[in-house]
Protein backbone atom coordinates (compact mmCIF):
# COMPACT_ATOMS: atom_id res chain seq x y z
CA UNK A 1 0.00 0.00 0.00
CA UNK A 2 1.31 3.18 -1.12
CA UNK A 3 1.66 6.64 1.12
CA UNK A 4 -1.07 8.24 -1.01
CA UNK A 5 -3.30 5.61 -0.28
CA UNK A 6 -2.64 5.50 3.43
CA UNK A 7 -3.31 8.86 3.34
CA UNK A 8 -6.32 8.78 1.84
CA UNK A 9 -7.85 6.03 4.20
CA UNK A 10 -7.12 8.30 7.12
CA UNK A 11 -8.87 11.22 5.48
CA UNK A 12 -11.81 8.64 5.40
CA UNK A 13 -11.39 7.60 8.48
CA UNK A 14 -11.59 10.81 10.12
CA UNK A 15 -14.75 11.80 7.91
CA UNK A 16 -16.21 8.89 9.17
CA UNK A 17 -15.68 9.69 12.74
CA UNK A 18 -16.92 13.20 12.02
CA UNK A 19 -20.16 12.04 10.75
CA UNK A 20 -21.05 9.45 13.75
CA UNK A 21 -19.76 12.30 16.11
CA UNK A 22 -21.97 14.73 14.77
CA UNK A 23 -22.04 18.51 15.50
CA UNK A 24 -22.57 17.85 19.18
CA UNK A 25 -20.29 15.36 19.48
CA UNK A 26 -17.29 17.90 18.03
CA UNK A 27 -18.41 20.57 20.51
CA UNK A 28 -18.01 18.02 22.81
CA UNK A 29 -14.61 17.71 22.14
CA UNK A 30 -13.46 20.99 21.66
CA UNK A 31 -14.75 21.48 25.38
CA UNK A 32 -13.28 18.81 26.62
CA UNK A 33 -9.86 19.76 24.58
CA UNK A 34 -9.96 23.31 26.14
CA UNK A 35 -10.86 22.02 30.00
CA UNK A 36 -7.88 20.06 29.34
CA UNK A 37 -5.83 23.22 28.68
CA UNK A 38 -7.64 24.90 31.77
CA UNK A 39 -6.61 22.49 33.71
CA UNK A 40 -3.13 20.76 32.58
CA UNK A 41 -1.12 24.47 31.96
CA UNK A 42 -1.73 26.03 35.60
CA UNK A 43 0.03 22.26 36.80
CA UNK A 44 2.40 22.90 34.89
CA UNK A 45 3.55 25.80 34.99
CA UNK A 46 3.41 25.27 38.94
CA UNK A 47 5.85 22.50 38.28
CA UNK A 48 8.44 24.45 36.78
CA UNK A 49 7.92 27.56 38.96
CA UNK A 50 9.06 25.27 41.56
CA UNK A 51 12.29 24.64 40.36
CA UNK A 52 13.07 28.37 39.48
CA UNK A 53 14.46 31.39 41.29
CA UNK A 54 12.14 34.50 42.35
CA UNK A 55 13.67 36.42 39.49
CA UNK A 56 13.06 34.33 37.06
CA UNK A 57 9.07 33.54 38.16
CA UNK A 58 8.58 36.96 38.02
CA UNK A 59 10.75 37.69 34.56
CA UNK A 60 9.57 35.14 31.53
CA UNK A 61 6.92 32.87 33.50
CA UNK A 62 7.52 30.76 30.16
CA UNK A 63 11.43 30.12 30.07
CA UNK A 64 12.99 27.27 31.61
CA UNK A 65 15.05 27.49 34.33
CA UNK A 66 18.90 28.24 34.27
CA UNK A 67 19.59 26.02 36.82
CA UNK A 68 17.13 23.41 38.52
CA UNK A 69 16.69 25.64 42.44
CA UNK A 70 15.86 22.27 44.64
CA UNK A 71 16.41 24.22 47.66
CA UNK A 72 12.94 25.47 47.22
CA UNK A 73 11.62 22.33 47.82
CA UNK A 74 14.32 22.22 51.32
CA UNK A 75 13.17 25.33 52.57
CA UNK A 76 9.39 24.23 51.88
CA UNK A 77 10.10 20.99 53.77
CA UNK A 78 12.48 22.07 56.52
CA UNK A 79 11.26 26.00 57.12
CA UNK A 80 7.54 26.30 56.30
CA UNK A 81 7.28 22.64 57.94
CA UNK A 82 5.90 21.06 54.84
CA UNK A 83 6.78 17.81 56.12
CA UNK A 84 5.06 17.73 59.28
CA UNK A 85 2.02 19.13 57.94
CA UNK A 86 2.04 16.53 55.22
CA UNK A 87 2.33 13.80 58.19
CA UNK A 88 -0.60 14.99 59.52
CA UNK A 89 -2.37 15.23 56.12
CA UNK A 90 -1.56 11.32 55.76
CA UNK A 91 -2.56 10.24 59.08
CA UNK A 92 -5.92 12.29 58.92
CA UNK A 93 -6.71 11.13 55.69
CA UNK A 94 -6.27 7.37 56.10
CA UNK A 95 -8.28 6.87 59.00
CA UNK A 96 -10.64 9.37 57.61
CA UNK A 97 -11.33 7.89 54.36
CA UNK A 98 -10.86 3.76 56.28
CA UNK A 99 -13.82 5.58 58.59
CA UNK A 100 -15.68 6.78 55.86
CA UNK A 101 -15.50 3.56 53.60
CA UNK A 102 -16.20 1.55 56.30
CA UNK A 103 -19.09 2.50 57.96
CA UNK A 104 -20.53 4.13 54.38
CA UNK A 105 -20.81 0.44 52.71
CA UNK A 106 -21.95 -0.83 55.31
CA UNK A 107 -24.90 1.91 55.86
CA UNK A 108 -25.44 1.92 52.15
CA UNK A 109 -25.77 -1.98 51.64
CA UNK A 110 -28.68 -1.93 54.32
CA UNK A 111 -30.37 0.38 52.33
CA UNK A 112 -30.07 -1.10 49.13
CA UNK A 113 -30.85 -4.69 49.93
CA UNK A 114 -33.06 -4.90 53.42
CA UNK A 115 -36.55 -3.37 52.73
CA UNK A 116 -37.86 -2.15 56.15
CA UNK A 117 -40.06 0.73 57.66
CA UNK A 118 -38.22 3.86 56.90
CA UNK A 119 -35.29 2.94 54.35
CA UNK A 120 -36.64 5.61 51.97
CA UNK A 121 -36.86 7.97 54.63
CA UNK A 122 -33.16 7.46 55.50
CA UNK A 123 -32.02 7.02 52.19
CA UNK A 124 -32.71 10.32 51.44
CA UNK A 125 -31.35 11.62 54.81
CA UNK A 126 -27.99 10.73 53.97
CA UNK A 127 -29.12 12.11 49.93
CA UNK A 128 -30.15 14.82 51.32
CA UNK A 129 -26.43 16.05 52.78
CA UNK A 130 -25.08 16.66 49.12
CA UNK A 131 -27.03 19.76 49.10
CA UNK A 132 -25.94 20.69 52.20
CA UNK A 133 -22.93 23.85 51.82
CA UNK A 134 -20.25 23.03 54.33
CA UNK A 135 -20.30 26.81 55.04
CA UNK A 136 -23.82 26.91 56.33
CA UNK A 137 -22.45 24.52 59.30
CA UNK A 138 -19.14 25.88 60.03
CA UNK A 139 -20.03 27.15 63.05
CA UNK A 140 -22.46 24.73 64.45
CA UNK A 141 -19.66 22.35 63.80
CA UNK A 142 -17.12 24.39 65.22
CA UNK A 143 -18.99 24.12 68.81
CA UNK A 144 -20.09 20.78 68.49
CA UNK A 145 -16.86 19.66 68.03
CA UNK A 146 -15.67 22.05 70.91
CA UNK A 147 -18.52 20.07 73.48
CA UNK A 148 -17.41 16.60 72.34
CA UNK A 149 -14.29 17.52 73.76
CA UNK A 150 -16.39 17.99 77.46
CA UNK A 151 -17.31 13.91 76.94
CA UNK A 152 -15.58 12.13 79.84
CA UNK A 153 -12.01 9.85 79.14
CA UNK A 154 -12.44 10.78 75.14
CA UNK A 155 -12.46 14.29 75.22
CA UNK A 156 -9.10 15.44 74.78
CA UNK A 157 -8.72 13.31 72.21
CA UNK A 158 -12.16 14.69 69.46
CA UNK A 159 -12.41 17.83 70.79
CA UNK A 160 -11.03 20.97 69.10
CA UNK A 161 -7.51 20.66 67.87
CA UNK A 162 -7.68 16.86 67.75
CA UNK A 163 -6.59 15.21 64.74
CA UNK A 164 -9.52 12.13 66.20
CA UNK A 165 -11.80 15.36 66.00
CA UNK A 166 -11.28 16.36 62.40
CA UNK A 167 -11.20 12.88 61.40
CA UNK A 168 -14.67 12.14 62.77
CA UNK A 169 -15.98 15.15 60.89
CA UNK A 170 -14.38 14.10 57.35
CA UNK A 171 -16.35 11.11 57.89
CA UNK A 172 -19.34 12.80 58.66
CA UNK A 173 -18.99 14.98 55.85
CA UNK A 174 -17.87 12.61 53.14
CA UNK A 175 -20.80 9.98 54.54
CA UNK A 176 -23.58 11.57 51.83
CA UNK A 177 -21.61 11.04 48.90
CA UNK A 178 -20.77 7.95 49.49
CA UNK A 179 -23.90 6.02 50.61
CA UNK A 180 -25.57 7.59 47.37
CA UNK A 181 -23.14 5.97 44.84
CA UNK A 182 -22.72 2.69 47.02
CA UNK A 183 -26.11 2.46 47.71
CA UNK A 184 -27.15 2.61 43.89
CA UNK A 185 -23.58 -0.10 42.90
CA UNK A 186 -24.93 -2.72 45.85
CA UNK A 187 -28.76 -2.28 43.76
CA UNK A 188 -26.56 -4.15 40.84
CA UNK A 189 -25.11 -7.20 42.66
CA UNK A 190 -26.96 -10.25 41.60
CA UNK A 191 -28.68 -11.59 45.05
CA UNK A 192 -28.23 -15.69 43.93
CA UNK A 193 -24.80 -15.40 45.20
CA UNK A 194 -26.00 -14.04 48.97
CA UNK A 195 -28.69 -16.31 49.10
CA UNK A 196 -27.05 -19.50 48.43
CA UNK A 197 -24.75 -17.88 51.04
CA UNK A 198 -27.53 -17.37 53.53
CA UNK A 199 -28.56 -21.28 52.68
CA UNK A 200 -25.20 -22.61 53.79
CA UNK A 201 -25.41 -20.68 57.37
CA UNK A 202 -23.58 -17.66 56.34
CA UNK A 203 -24.25 -14.74 58.82
CA UNK A 204 -25.36 -11.18 57.21
CA UNK A 205 -21.97 -10.13 58.37
CA UNK A 206 -20.23 -12.73 56.67
CA UNK A 207 -22.28 -12.66 53.48
CA UNK A 208 -21.24 -8.51 53.17
CA UNK A 209 -17.48 -8.57 54.90
CA UNK A 210 -16.75 -12.03 52.26
CA UNK A 211 -18.86 -12.17 49.18
CA UNK A 212 -21.01 -8.62 48.58
CA UNK A 213 -18.09 -6.34 49.34
CA UNK A 214 -15.47 -8.61 47.44
CA UNK A 215 -17.85 -8.07 44.50
CA UNK A 216 -18.40 -4.08 44.91
CA UNK A 217 -15.04 -3.60 44.70
CA UNK A 218 -14.32 -1.69 41.50
CA UNK A 219 -17.20 0.68 43.35
CA UNK A 220 -15.26 0.86 46.27
CA UNK A 221 -11.88 1.38 44.70
CA UNK A 222 -13.57 4.42 42.83
CA UNK A 223 -15.19 6.02 45.90
CA UNK A 224 -12.07 5.51 48.14
CA UNK A 225 -10.09 7.59 45.64
CA UNK A 226 -12.58 10.73 45.52
CA UNK A 227 -12.87 10.21 49.41
CA UNK A 228 -9.38 10.91 49.64
CA UNK A 229 -9.15 13.15 47.00
CA UNK A 230 -11.91 15.37 48.48
CA UNK A 231 -10.51 14.95 52.17
CA UNK A 232 -6.65 15.93 50.94
CA UNK A 233 -7.75 18.78 49.84
CA UNK A 234 -10.17 20.09 52.29
CA UNK A 235 -9.49 23.30 53.60
CA UNK A 236 -12.43 25.18 55.65
CA UNK A 237 -12.94 22.17 57.90
CA UNK A 238 -9.35 21.86 59.61
CA UNK A 239 -9.08 25.85 59.16
CA UNK A 240 -12.24 26.22 61.77
CA UNK A 241 -11.60 23.11 64.08
CA UNK A 242 -7.49 22.57 64.26
CA UNK A 243 -5.93 26.43 64.81
CA UNK A 244 -2.54 25.28 66.92
CA UNK A 245 -0.15 25.38 64.19
CA UNK A 246 1.94 22.18 65.42
CA UNK A 247 -1.69 19.92 64.35
CA UNK A 248 -2.27 21.71 61.07
CA UNK A 249 -2.36 20.22 57.74
CA UNK A 250 -1.16 20.62 54.30
CA UNK A 251 -3.65 22.38 53.11
CA UNK A 252 -2.93 25.04 55.90
CA UNK A 253 0.27 25.10 55.98
CA UNK A 254 0.58 25.94 52.12
CA UNK A 255 -2.25 29.09 53.04
CA UNK A 256 -0.45 29.94 55.68
CA UNK A 257 2.93 30.03 53.42
CA UNK A 258 1.15 31.90 50.76
CA UNK A 259 0.39 34.59 53.21
CA UNK A 260 3.75 34.88 54.06
CA UNK A 261 5.09 34.79 50.21
CA UNK A 262 3.47 38.29 50.48
CA UNK A 263 5.77 39.68 52.73
CA UNK A 264 9.06 37.33 52.36
CA UNK A 265 8.68 37.30 48.83
CA UNK A 266 9.55 33.32 48.66
CA UNK A 267 7.18 32.83 45.93
CA UNK A 268 10.00 29.91 44.81
CA UNK A 269 8.99 27.84 48.38
CA UNK A 270 5.29 28.43 48.00
CA UNK A 271 5.00 26.74 44.24
CA UNK A 272 7.14 24.00 45.39
CA UNK A 273 4.74 23.41 48.71
CA UNK A 274 2.07 23.14 46.10
CA UNK A 275 3.81 20.89 43.63
CA UNK A 276 4.44 18.68 46.92
CA UNK A 277 0.97 19.01 47.47
CA UNK A 278 -0.73 17.98 44.07
CA UNK A 279 2.33 15.19 43.35
CA UNK A 280 1.31 12.52 46.02
CA UNK A 281 -2.91 12.81 44.70
CA UNK A 282 -1.43 13.08 40.81
CA UNK A 283 0.35 9.68 41.61
CA UNK A 284 -2.93 8.33 43.38
CA UNK A 285 -4.96 8.49 40.70
CA UNK A 286 -2.70 7.92 37.96
CA UNK A 287 -1.80 4.68 39.63
CA UNK A 288 -6.32 3.87 40.02
CA UNK A 289 -7.87 5.63 36.82
CA UNK A 290 -8.54 2.43 35.69
CA UNK A 291 -10.21 0.95 38.70
CA UNK A 292 -11.94 4.72 38.56
CA UNK A 293 -13.48 4.13 35.31
CA UNK A 294 -14.28 0.62 35.83
CA UNK A 295 -16.17 1.78 39.12
CA UNK A 296 -18.08 4.24 37.30
CA UNK A 297 -19.08 2.11 34.58
CA UNK A 298 -20.19 -1.36 36.20
CA UNK A 299 -23.09 -0.15 38.03
CA UNK A 300 -24.27 0.99 33.88
CA UNK A 301 -23.38 -2.18 32.33
CA UNK A 302 -25.24 -4.69 34.68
Amino acid sequence: MTSGTVATSRREERRERRKRLGPLGVLSHVALLVWTVLVVVPILWTFLASVKSEDEIFGDAWSLPRTLHWDNFARAWEQAHIGQYTLNSVVVVTFSTFGTMLLGSMAAYVLARYPFRGNRAFYLMFVSGLAFPVYLALTPLFFVVQNMGNVPVLGPFIGLNTHAGLVLVYIAYSMPFTVFFLAAFFRTLPTAVGEAAMVDGASHTRVFFQIMLPMARPGIVSVTIFNVLGQWNQYQLPLVLLQERDKWVLTQGIADISTAAGYDQDWSALFAALTLAILPMLVVYTIFQRQIQAGLTAGALK
